[in-house]
This record gives C-alpha cells, sequence and structure tokens, in this order.
C-alpha cells in the first residue's frame, strides 16, 4: 500500500477504490486533465502496472489540496457504478473536510519537482536576475531549439483526444468545421483597407488557416483580429490554430503562444515580454535569457494568439490602460519583440485604442448550410440517426437558421443525439423551436435518464449570476463547492485550467463551458429560483445595444440573458421550471407572465436597430404570438440598422416577428457586416415593402443567397444594392430573379464597381418590370461605347422616360403604363409587345448625358439614334468634349429629334467661331424659343416651344401675318425668341457676321436679343446701331455691360428715329445697363392670337404705332447742360409721343434751366419726369414759371424737391387750365411773393397744391395777401403748414376780400387741413368750416368781428373750437345770422 494509503488510515476503503479505478483507465484520464489541466499522460506511465498508475494519478490529485480532492469523489460516486456501501463510506470519509487531516495537506504541498508534469518545471524566479553564461552560438540554438520542441510537444499533449463526458458522442469533442472567414476590406482607420499578405478571397469563401498568416511577403500588416458574434467559434478557432500548429501544419511559425484576455486579467503588475512567456505559458528548462534571445531574434516567426480582446479590463482612470493592454499594446506596435504576428479575438464592438490602424480584420460568421450540413455528418458519423438529424434540419427552418450559430449547432446535435432515437420523425424538432429549449434539452440530454438534478442545477446557476453580475468567468475551488464542481464536470457544464499569474503562482480554474452557458443557468436561477422573486427578476429583462459607447470599456457579459429569460417564459418551459421549483407552479407563472409584461412595455417604445433585433429575439423566444403581433404592428414604417453586425439568426428572427404584422415596411441596412447567406433568411417574408443593403460585405454570395429570397416577397416595390463588392456572377443570379418580381418600382445597384457588361445585363430586364419607376446604377465606371448602348435602350424601350448619367450618376426613369394585375401576371413577352402597342410616339424621352467625355463621333452617332426615337422632352450633353464641331452638329439637328423642351450643350469648348455656326445651324428652326450663349460661363443651352403639330393655331396666324406683310413694310413677328449671347467677349469686329447668322432667325419670330456682357465698346455700340435695321423687327436688346461711354449711349437715342419698333429705351450709366424694348402690348396681342379681322388690321396697327408712347428712361448719368442739349437736339426727331425719365444724384439749376428751355423743342413730348434726383431750392419757382413760359404743359408736379414731373398736351389738345403741386419743398414767407407773382402769369390755374411746407402764420398771412393777384379757378391747398388759430382768424378777415372764395375749410387738430376752393366768377355765397381751432376767449371779439363783415356766408360750421357757453353766447349776440346754415358742435 502507497504511503498515501497508509495516512489515509483506510486501507480496505483505498484499495477499493483503487481498484474501481482500475476498471475504467479512461475516465481517470478525463478526470485528469479535467481537475489538473496541466497533468502529462505521458507514455512512461504506462509502462507501470494499472494499479500503480492509479496510485499514482491518486496521489496527483490528494495533493492538490481539500477542494480537488473532494470533487474528485463527488464525481467517482456521480459517474461510475459504485456500490451503494461503498458510495457511502467515499463521501463520508473523503467526501468531507474532516477527513482530509492537515498532516497530509503539508505533506502535499512538499511533494518533490520530480511529480510535477515534466513539462512544466517549476518556473525560475526571475528571468532577468541571474547572470548571462557565455556559450557558444552552437549551445544557444541547441538551448532554444530544445524549448521549441518542448513547446510543441506540451501543445501536442494539451489537444490529445479527449474524452467525452456521461451520454455524449464521442464526436461532441472532435467535430471542427471552420466558420465562414470574411476578410474586412478596410482595416480601422484607413480607408483604403489591408491586404493579409497576399490573400484574396470572394465573399463568403473560406479563408484556411494557412493564408490567415500568410509570409510569403513581408508586407501587410502584422496584427491581425478575429471579430465574431458570442457562439461563432472565435476561441474554438484560436485553440485549433494551437492544435494544427503543434501538429506541424503552420511551419511558417516556430513558436505558438495562445493566452486569455479571461486570465491575463487577473494580471496587477507591469510584465515583461519574456514574464509573458516563461511565467506565464511554459519556461524553459535552463537559461531563460538564450530562448528568449533566441525567440527576439526570430520574432517573425513566433505568433502570439490573444483570445477574448472584448474581456480586457480597461481601467478609465489617470493612468490609462492596465498592465496586461500596455503589453499588448506595445506587442502590436512593434516596440516590443519587433515582427512578431499577433492575432487577438474579439466580439464586435468598441476594440483599445492600442491597435494600430494598419492592422487587418477578419470577421467570423458562423456556418452556412453547406456548413451545418457538414458539421451534423461529422457529429453523427457512423450513426444510424445521421440521415435522420439530416432530415430534420432540411425541413425545419427555424432550426436550420439557429444552426447557423456554431456554438447552437452544436447544441442542437447533441440534442438531436439524445431525442432521435426515442421520437418519431418531426417529433424531435418539434422540442428545439428556440435558443432556449436547446438549451434546455441539452440539459436534459446531459442528465441522468428520467433524473433531473434540480438543486444542483439552481445552486450552479446562482454561481452563474453571481459570475455575471460581479463581471467573473473564472472560477476557483474555493467559489463552488465541490458537489457542485463535480456536478459540472459530470454533465460538461464547467470546464477547468491552470491558471498562472506569475512566477510559481498557479491553480485550476474552472469556468462554464461556454459564456451562453453561463447565461442559461443564470436564467434558470432567476426563473426557478426561490429566493428570487418577481420584482428582482424583471431588472434583468433590458436590451442591451450592440453599439458600445464611447465611454464603455468593456462589452457585457450577460449579452443573452434577457433572451433566455423571455425564452423560458414560453408556456412550453413551464412543466420544466415548475419541476426545478419543486412543483411551485404558481410562483413560475407569475415570473413568466412579468416578463411578458416588460417585453410588451418595450415593444411600444421607439428602439435603435441593435435594440429592435434584441427585442425581436426576445420575443421570438416567448413563441406567444399575442406579444409577436404587438411587436410587430408598432414597428416603425421605416426601420433602419445601422452600423452593427447581423447575422442569419437576427434576420430570422426579425423574420418571424414581422409574420404577425400586416401593414408594409421598409428595411434599410447601412453599413451592417451581414453574412453571405443573410437574405435567406427573409424568405416568404410578405411585409417588406422597401429592402435595402449598403455595405462592402455583400458580394456574389450575398446576391445568389438574395436572389432565391426576392421572388417570395410578393410586396417588394423598391429593391437597393450599393457598395458592395458584388460581381458579374453575382448580378447575374439577380438578373434571373427580377423577372419573377414584376411588382418591383424601384432598384438600385449603385457604387457596386460592376463591369460594362455587367449594366448591360441588368438593363436587359427593363421591359420584363412592368411597374418599374427607377432604375439606379451609378457609380459604376461605365465607358462611352456601353453609355451609347443605354442611350439605345432608353430609346427604344417604351417605358423609359428618362436616362440620366453625369459623371458616375447613371439612373433610368421610366412611366410604365397603367396594368391591372391580371396583365402583369401574363408572360413577360406578351407585356412587351402590349407595351410597345400602346403608343410608343405618345411618350417623350430626356435624355442627360452629362460630363461623359462624349466626342464629335459620338454625337454623330446619338444623332443618328435619336432620330429612329420617339419625342424628345430634353437632351443634355453638357460638360463633354463636343466641340465647335459637335455643337454644330447638334445644332442642325435640332429641328429633327423633336426636341420638346431643352437641348443643353453647355461646356462643350465652344469658341466664338462656332457661336456662329450654332446660329446658323438653328435660324431655321421653327420650335427654337429662347437659345443663350455664354462663353465666359460655359453656357450653350436651347429652349424650344411646343412640337409643330401642337402649334396648329400658331400657323394658322402666321398666315394671316403674311398676308399682311404683303401690304407693310415692317415685318411683323410670328412668336416670341430669345437669342442671348452674353459674356462671349463679343467685339465690334465680330457683329456683322453675327447679324447675318441672326438674319435668319428674325423671319421666325419676335426676336429679343441679349448681347449684355460683352465688349463692343462705343465702336460696337455705332456699328451695331447700323445693322438693327437690317434684323427687322426685335422685341428688345440688351447691350448692358458692353463698356459704352455716355456719348455711345446718347447715340443710342437716335435709334428711336431709325427703328419703328423700338418704343422704350432703359439706360443706367454707371451700372452700364442698357436696354431696347419694343412694345410690350402689341408681343402679347401676338402671342395671344387677339389680331383684328383683316382688312382693318392694318389700320389697327397703325393707329397702336400712333397712339403707344415712346419712353426713355436715362438714370446714373451726368445730366451737365452740354449733354442735356445734345439729347433734346437728338429727341427732336423722335416720333411721339415721348416719355422722358431722367434720374441722377443731383440736377444744377443750370441743367434744369437748360432742360425747361429745350422743351419748346420737343412737341411730341408727353412727360418729363425727374425721379430721385436732387434739386435745389431754386427749382420750384423755375417749375412754377415753366407754366406760363411753355403752354404745352399742362401739370407741375414736384415732391421734396426730389421728385418732379411735368405732364404735357399734345398738339392736337387746346390750351386749357393748368394746375402746380409743390409740396414738400421749404417754402417759407420768404418765397411767397415771388413764387405768387410767377404763378399770376398763368392764365388759369385749377389747382395750386402747397401742402408740406414751412410757410407758417406770417408766410400764410402773406399768401392770403397776394390772392386776389393768383389766377386759381380750383383748389387752394395750405395743409400741413404748422399755423396756428392766427390764420384761422387772418383767414375769415380775408374773406370778404376774396369774392371768388366760394368755400374754406381749416382743421388745426390732427388733420391739419388748410384748403380754400375758388370759382371763375365772384361767388354769391360762401361756407366755411372751422375745426378743432382751440379759440381762446380772447378770440371771440375778433372772430366775431371777421364773420359779421362777411356778408356772403351762407354757411358757417364750427366744430370743437373749445367755445364755451359764455363764448358762445357772446358770438351769438355779435354775429348776425348766416342766411343759411348755422352749426356749431
Amino acid at each position: 500500500m502507497d504511503p498515501v494509503g497508509l495516512q489515509l488510515g483506510n486501507k480496505n476503503l483505498w484499495s477499493c477504490l483503487v481498484r474501481l479505478l482500475t476498471k475504467d483507465p479512461e475516465w481517470l484520464n478525463a478526470k485528469m486533465k479535467f481537475f489538473l489541466p496541466n497533468t502529462d499522460l505521458d507514455s512512461r506511465n504506462e509502462t507501470l502496472d494499472p494499479e500503480q498508475r492509479v496510485i499514482l494519478q491518486l496521489n496527483k490529485l490528494h495533493v492538490q489540496g481539500s477542494d480537488t480532492w473532494q470533487s474528485f469523489i463527488h464525481c467517482v460516486c456521480m459517474q461510475l457504478e459504485v456500490p451503494l456501501d461503498l458510495e457511502v463510506l467515499l463521501l463520508s470519509t473523503f467526501g468531507c473536510d474532516d477527513a482530509f487531516t492537515s498532516q497530509l495537506g503539508a505533506e502535499g504541498k512538499s511533494q518533490p519537482e520530480s511529480q510535477l508534469h515534466h513539462g512544466l518545471k517549476r518556473p525560475h524566479q526571475s528571468c532577468g536576475s541571474s547572470p548571462r553564461r557565455k556559450q557558444c552560438k552552437k549551445q544557444q540554438l541547441e538551448l532554444a531549439k530544445k524549448y521549441l520542441q518542448l513547446l510543441r510537444t506540451s501543445a501536442q499533449q494539451r489537444y490529445r483526444s479527449q474524452i467525452p463526458g456521461s451520454g455524449q458522442p464521442h464526436a461532441f469533442h472532435q467535430v471542427y468545421v471552420p466558420p465562414i472567414l470574411r476578410r474586412a476590406t478596410a482595416s480601422l482607420d484607413t480607408p483604403e483597407g489591408a491586404i493579409m499578405g497576399d490573400l484574396k478571397v470572394e465573399d463568403g469563401a473560406d479563408v484556411s488557416i494557412s493564408d490567415l498568416f500568410n509570409t510569403r511577403v513581408n508586407k501587410g500588416p502584422r496584427v491581425t483580429v478575429l471579430l465574431g458574434k458570442a457562439g461563432m467559434g472565435k476561441t474554438t478557432l484560436a485553440h485549433r490554430l494551437c492544435q494544427k500548429w503543434a501538429e506541424g501544419h503552420l511551419n511558417c511559425f516556430q513558436a505558438l503562444f495562445l493566452f486569455e484576455f479571461r486570465q491575463l486579467n487577473l494580471i496587477t503588475r507591469f510584465l515583461t515580454p519574456s514574464e509573458l512567456l516563461f511565467d506565464l505559458y511554459l519556461s524553459p528548462e535552463s537559461d531563460h535569457d538564450t530562448v528568449f534571445q533566441y525567440l527576439e531574434k526570430n520574432a517573425d516567426q513566433v505568433l502570439l494568439i490573444f483570445d477574448g480582446l472584448d474581456e480586457a479590463l480597461q481601467p478609465m482612470g489617470p493612468d490609462g490602460p492596465g498592465p496586461v493592454l500596455t503589453l499588448f499594446s506595445h506587442l502590436c506596435n512593434g516596440t516590443l519583440l519587433p515582427g512578431c504576428r499577433v492575432m487577438a479575438t474579439s466580439r464586435p464592438g468598441k476594440l483599445p485604442a492600442c491597435l494600430p490602424a494598419e492592422a487587418a480584420m477578419v470577421h467570423m460568421l458562423g456556418f452556412d448550410g453547406p456548413r451545418v450540413e457538414e458539421y451534423v455528418n461529422h457529429f453523427f458519423s457512423a450513426q444510424p440517426s445521421r440521415e435522420g438529424a439530416l432530415v430534420e434540419l432540411q425541413t425545419n427552418g427555424r432550426l436550420r437558421s439557429l444552426c447557423a450559430v456554431p456554438a447552437l449547432c452544436q447544441v442542437a446535435c447533441l440534442c438531436l443525439h439524445h431525442l432521435l432515437p426515442d421520437h418519431a420523425p418531426g417529433q424531435s424538432v418539434a422540442l428545439l423551436p428556440t435558443m432556449t429549449q436547446l438549451y434546455m434539452q441539452m440539459v436534459l440530454a446531459l442528465s441522468p435518464p428520467g433524473h433531473l438534478p434540480t438543486s444542483s442545477l439552481l445552486d450552479l446557476g446562482e454561481v452563474a449570476l453571481r459570475g455575471l453580475e460581479t463581471g467573473k468567468v473564472i472560477f476557483y475551488a474555493k467559489d463552488i463547492a465541490p458537489p457542485l464542481i463535480a456536478f459540472g464536470a459530470t454533465h460538461s457544464l464547467l470546464t477547468s485550467f491552470c491558471v498562472r499569474t506569475g512566477p510559481g503562482h498557479q491553480q485550476t480554474g474552472y469556468a462554464f463551458t461556454h459564456l451562453s452557458l453561463q447565461e442559461f443557468l443564470a436564467a434558470l436561477h432567476l426563473m426557478a429560483s426561490p429566493k428570487v422573486n418577481k420584482d428582482t427578476l424583471t431588472q434583468y429583462v433590458t436590451l442591451h445595444s450592440r453599439w458600445v459607447q464611447r465611454t464603455k470599456a468593456r462589452l457585457g457579459l450577460s449579452d443573452h440573458l434577457p433572451t433566455f429569460l423571455a425564452g423560458l417564459a414560453s408556456c412550453t418551459c413551464r412543466p420544466f421550471l415548475s419541476h426545478l421549483a419543486q412543483g411551485n407552479e404558481d410562483c413560475v407563472g407569475a415570473k413568466q407572465a412579468a416578463v411578458v409584461q416588460v417585453l410588451k412595455k418595450l415593444a411600444t417604445r421607439k428602439l435603435t436597430g441593435p435594440k429592435v433585433v434584441e427585442l425581436c429575439h426576445c420575443v421570438d423566444e416567448t413563441q406567444e404570438p399575442e406579444l409577436a403581433s404587438l411587436t410587430a404592428q408598432s414597428l416603425p414604417y421605416q426601420l433602419p440598422f445601422h452600423n452593427f453586425p447581423l447575422t442569419c439568426t437576427d434576420l430570422a428572427t426579425l423574420t418571424n416577428i414581422l409574420e404577425h404584422r400586416e401593414a408594409p415596411i421598409h428595411l434599410d441596412f447601412d453599413g451592417c457586416p451581414l453574412e453571405p447567406h443573410c437574405p435567406e433568411a427573409l424568405v416568404g417574408c410578405g411585409q417588406i415593402e422597401n429592402l435595402s443593403f449598403k455595405s462592402r460585405k455583400c458580394g456574389d454570395t450575398f446576391a445568389e443567397a438574395l436572389s432565391r429570397s426576392l421572388p417570395t416577397m410578393g410586396r417588394l416595390q423598391m429593391l437597393g444594392l450599393a457598395g458592395s463588392k458584388i460581381t458579374a456572377r453575382g448580378i447575374s443570379h439577380l438578373v434571373k430573379a427580377l423577372p419573377l418580381c414584376p411588382q418591383l418600382k424601384e432598384v438600385s445597384f449603385r457604387d457596386n464597381q460592376l463591369s460594362d457588361q455587367v449594366v448591360l445585363n441588368i438593363v436587359e430586364v427593363l421591359p420584363h418590370l412592368p411597374r418599374l419607376r427607377k432604375l439606379d446604377l451609378s457609380n459604376n465606371s461605365i465607358c462611352v461605347s456601353t453609355l451609347l448602348c443605354l442611350a439605345r435602350v432608353a430609346v427604344t424601350c417604351p417605358t423609359v422616360r428618362m436616362l440620366q448619367a453625369r459623371e458616375a450618376d447613371l439612373i433610368f426613369l421610366l412611366s410604365p403604363p397603367t396594368e391591372t394585375t391580371a396583365e402583369l401576371q401574363r408572360a413577360p413577352d406578351l407585356q412587351e409587345s402590349d407595351g410597345q402597342r400602346k403608343g410608343a410616339q405618345s411618350r417623350s424621352l430626356t435624355l442627360r448625358l452629362q460630363k461623359c467625355q462624349l466626342q464629335v463621333h459620338d454625337a454623330e452617332a446619338l444623332i443618328a439614334l435619336l432620330q429612329e426615337g420617339p419625342h424628345l422632352e430634353e437632351v443634355d450633353l453638357s460638360g463633354n468634349q463636343l466641340e465647335d464641331e459637335g455643337c454644330r452638329l447638334m445644332a442642325e439637328a435640332a429641328s429633327q429629334l423633336h426636341i420638346a423642351r431643352k437641348l443643353d450643350l453647355s461646356d462643350n469648348g465652344l469658341s466664338v467661331a462656332g457661336v456662329h455656326c450654332v446660329l446658323r445651324a438653328v435660324s431655321a428652326c421653327w420650335t427654337l424659343a429662347e437659345l443663350h450663349i455664354s462663353l465666359q460661363h460655359k453656357t450653350v443651352i436651347f429652349m424650344f416651344a411646343q412640337e409643330p403639330e401642337e402649334q396648329k393655331g400658331s400657323q394658322e396666324r402666321a398666315a394671316f401675318l403674311d398676308s399682311l406683310m404683303l401690304q407693310m413694310p415692317s415685318e411683323l413677328p410670328l412668336s416670341s425668341r430669345r437669342m442671348r449671347l452674353t459674356h462671349c467677349g463679343l467685339q465690334a469686329k465680330h457683329l456683322e457676321q453675327l447679324c447675318k447668322a441672326l438674319g435668319g432667325s428674325c423671319h421666325l419670330g419676335h426676336l429679343h436679343l441679349d448681347f449684355s456682357g460683352n465688349a463692343l465698346g462705343d465702336e460696337g455700340a455705332a456699328r451695331l446701331a447700323q445693322l438693327l435695321p437690317g434684323l427687322g423687327a426685335l422685341q428688345s436688346l440688351n447691350l448692358s455691360e458692353n463698356g459704352l461711354s455716355l456719348d455711345a449711349v446718347l447715340g443710342l437715342v437716335q435709334c428711336f428715329s431709325t427703328l419703328q419698333w423700338l418704343f422704350r429705351l432703359d439706360i443706367s450709366f454707371e451700372s452700364q445697363h442698357i436696354l431696347l424694348r419694343g412694345d410690350k402690348t402689341s408681343r402679347d396681342m401676338w402671342a395671344t392670337g387677339s389680331l383684328p379681322d383683316f382688312p382693318a388690321a392694318a389700320e389697327f396697327l397703325g393707329f397702336r404705332q400712333r397712339c403707344i408712347p415712346r419712353s426713355l428712361c436715362l438714370s446714373e448719368c451726368p445730366l451737365e447742360p452740354p449733354s442735356l442739349t445734345r439729347l433734346c437736339a437728338t429727341l427732336k426727331d423722335c416720333p411721339g409721343p415721348l416719355e422722358l425719365q431722367l434720374s441722377c444724384e443731383f440736377l444744377s439749376d443750370q441743367s434744369l434751366e437748360t432742360l425747361l428751355d429745350c422743351l419748346p423743342q420737343l412737341p411730341q413730348l408727353s412727360l418729363l419726369q425727374l425721379s430721385q434726383t436732387g434739386l435745389s431750392p431754386k427749382s420750384p419757382f423755375l417749375l412754377a414759371n415753366t407754366l406760363s413760359l411753355c403752354p404745352r404743359v399742362k401739370k407741375v408736379d414736384l415732391r421734396s424737391l426730389h421728385h418732379a414731373t411735368l405732364h404735357f398736351r399734345s398738339n392736337q389738345e387746346e390750351e386749357g387750365v393748368c394746375c402746380g403741386r409743390f409740396t414738400g419743398c421749404s417754402l417759407s414767407q420768404e418765397h411767397i411773393e415771388s413764387f405768387c407773382w410767377l404763378l399770376s402769369k398763368c392764365k388759369d390755374l385749377s389747382q395750386v397744391d402747397l401742402s408740406a411746407n414751412l410757410l407758417g402764420d406770417s408766410g400764410l398771412r402773406c399768401l392770403l395777401e397776394c390772392l386776389p393777384q393768383v389766377p386759381i379757378s380750383g383748389l387752394l391747398d395750405l395743409s400741413h403748414n404748422s399755423v396756428s388759430q392766427e390764420s384761422a382768424l387772418y383767414l375769415v378777415e380775408t374773406l370778404p376780400s376774396c369774392p371768388r372764395v366760394r368755400e374754406a375749410s381749416v382743421n388745426l387738430g390732427s388733420e391739419q387741413s388748410f384748403r380754400i376752393h375758388f370759382s371763375r366768377e365772384d361767388q354769391a355765397g360762401k361756407t366755411l368750416r372751422l375745426s378743432e381751432c382751440s379759440f381762446r376767449p380772447e378770440h371771440v371779439s375778433r372772430l366775431a368781428t371777421g364773420l359779421s363783415q362777411s356778408l356772403q356766408l351762407t354757411e358757417l360750421t364750427l366744430t370743437q373750437c373749445c367755445l364755451g357757453q359764455k363764448q358762445l353766447a357772446i358770438l351769438l349776440s355779435l354775429v348776425g345770422r348766416p342766411a343759411g346754415l348755422f352749426s356749431l358742435r
């Protein structure tokens, strides 16, 4: 008997234990690997006697301490067939703390090193403390090779075949199918992306392990980040790499080290690279410095794998990142161990800033259909249930979508392995509808038949929940009771490993086999444990966003906990939970109802895209149709998903929820990393109306999967696939699928880098999509020849209404005919023929080919193409390279192309010489309405009127005008046409040729000609004045901004004499605005067809020409006497009537006198207006004198010394009364006498208005004294002259001396009016009205005296004049009663 057995004190019990374990050495080996992860089960032990091997293994277990020993004993009793009496003895003797003596514990601590694993020698105390030994290079190389071999041997032992647990198939630990790996097109920060070696894979292709680390080229990133959601197999792949390296498959690396951040998080001190490699992984047998020096020298052949980067602790304090992240950062940036390869695995989310910008990103996307099938084949290899499992998966879409997650695929296979033998076909899958029930069936499958260990499950669930709450994923023996460790080991719920935190510090750690399992067990505890009430439970039902906040250092550990709680709220799980809760079904039901109620509240809230997905997962897990319907109906019409990863399972869950929705929905996936086969999850989703994908992650495999889903979406109207890397292979699948979707209204393939042939293949489906309104093919870099082919498609396809191409933009707009559902269901060829029959010529096409590098030969091909096509609404070829010849060809073809609205040839390199050619080319085009050419602004635009068929009425009017032209010398225009040649650098030398080219256009329409912004100068203006009569009747001529001098401007006034069509000349000299215009009334008459019947028409037109005044408006011009003299001399021969409008900053008295002196020379003048012109105080006298000097003046109106207007009688009118208004002219008392003398020279003044001046009482008194000299026969208005009661009293006193006054009214209140009305003859009766005069008592006697002297007064009205009763009595006693009305108010 061995010493341990003697010290245990029970020889028989120890012998029984040894004999029992000798019968099942494989089971004991598996438990040794679990409790002692570093145990070396090497071949040397196989030479020992089986009993001696068992004793040696038991000794190793015993020295680990009481917790490990007790957990092992519990495993023996749980898993092996132990007689009842022996089980009682083992548990009572070895399974409690009292049986484990302190003496044995002390002896276990003093075990010699020879009993330790030979490959894991006791670590050295300090790698860098011992002095360096002087060794030759050969010895150093031997030491390094020995360590590398030790490293490989250790890895081989670690990944030796594992023994399955109770009830598990052997393949449970053996199956490995690589998931889909997709390399990101861009690195972390650089838009160009980083290439991993020379690896080139298409979307969906499997990236092999050797391709992940291609070292054939030294370029490319040295850091690789493997991103994948929970359960995608990141950790499994990391260990797979180690295993492959141990087996010699990764020959490019001499050394490979695998670290887990969940263990590294326990390190609190800063580490050196040698401490990381030797203290925390594997220590050399000797001379650590020499080995590390070799690794450092050959760092490019060293691979460091860090698993679980998302679990890295990141302190946010002032000290920066923790010690482990600091070391990781230095390794990534090459400051430590430069040249080594680093690979890290992480869940998607916020990554540490220490990662270099050029790090290569690889996404793990789980399993597609073939991989699921491959995994099932391997799992059930050589088992009769293999075919049954495949059939179950193929017939159940929900389970198949769950299996897209590798971890769930493993769980599903384990459940099927357990369920298939006892259930009929189809019944097994019915028990696995959700992820929660998958885990529930797994627990049942791992439990002994007919016996569910409820207390152990709940206790282990409590440990799991405590770990989630504290962020703990590694447990030690002190954290878990020995029976629970044994329970977890027996049912494969726990895994074990060696945890090293420093030299000589190592112990066995335990963790749940997967984080999601920890979450499931925690959910079981919350739902079934009596320790948890429903209020506490509902606090865990939350939605976690997949967008990691900027301030959030790490991802949470309980991502799936709310989902499992929702799944356990399903009615299907109630019996299972009630059994765990010891039959307390009411408590379980209350908790389930509470979870559902929380989800209902969340369903009605406005959520972000990530939370919507999480909510759909939770709702789908509950299997509650009412809740699913509420959630589906609450989703917004526009449902965006932006910048977070989505899996097939996510979309499948969303589809399940949308099945309960009646209204359509728009799904927009923008920047979301999607698995290649994600679209398959949308099969049959009839609620989707708009579906849009925008991601560089979408490629051919994605397009192929999408093509299978599209025909099943009956409501789909808009499809968008933008920004992808799809090629011809993927497009071919979509092209085949699109005709099966006749309800589509919009399709977008923007920014997909499609080739020319692929674009042509896409447009071939246009005739087969009867309701399509828009096809977007922008940002696909097509050539000119392909563009012309697309133009041909636009011309020939009867539903195309617009083709728009501008640089990278390429868009078809269509107007499908209205068709019934029955017509849409007919064969595509019948639909196409019907569309062609439905008046293809009735449609109009808009063609915009902007900035497409079209040249002259392309224009020729385009013209030939368009001549065979339908009517054109618009043709836009701006921004191309047509130059003069191409523009000429298009202008000549304009009349043949049936363009209804616009032809744009801007920015095509047109020159001044080309302008002449274009003008000649369009001279015969009847439909041209406007031509705008601006070489400076690179503008060449043709605007057209209606088609000739639509101008029948206009042509009838044209025939009438032709008959008029036989009898009238002037040419009458048929329609309005504008020729705008602006900013073209035109000079005088160009005018003759331009006018020749324009001559052909003049007879076609009423021409508006615009030469503004050129360089004609005085010479050009003079030359143009000579050429204008040859152009016929223009409607307008714009000569603005041509650098004309004042002489040239005044010279244009002669055009009034030479051009019969000219009726208005507007000149703003300083701003160089010069516009010659014809008669707008006549133009409108021609345009509307309101022509008089012939033969009265000619007489009517001549009458119009004589009656419509000509107008000259001259502003912003220095009006000096010589200029005014020349102006009037020029206007002398102008036919009348004439209106002259002048405006300048200030007009001097001399200039005004010169102008007024010239008035008799202009008998045709009907109006002279000086607007916004400053006049001197002398101007009222000069203008007043005009009333007598110029008999033709009938009215002078001067306002505020800034606006003066003189109205003249025509020559046919007889001389008559005149009037003068001089308001706001600052006239005061000193001016009145001379002003009245000027007015007295007039024969008859019907009205004089002197209101708003500065007369005051004295000025008004003076004016009243002069009144008998002024021949006024109408109104004299003196309002607003600041007069008082004194003026009113003086008026009363003056009335007897003014016999021609018939009425006087004064209001000194707010109205401030003072008006006197005269008659031509003496009046027998007078009317006096005084209002608001505020007479004082001393005024009463004077007022009475004045009234008494007015014997002719027939009506007197005093209103609100502030006369009291006493004053009124005095007034009445002194005043004789008037003959008429006497009113006091």
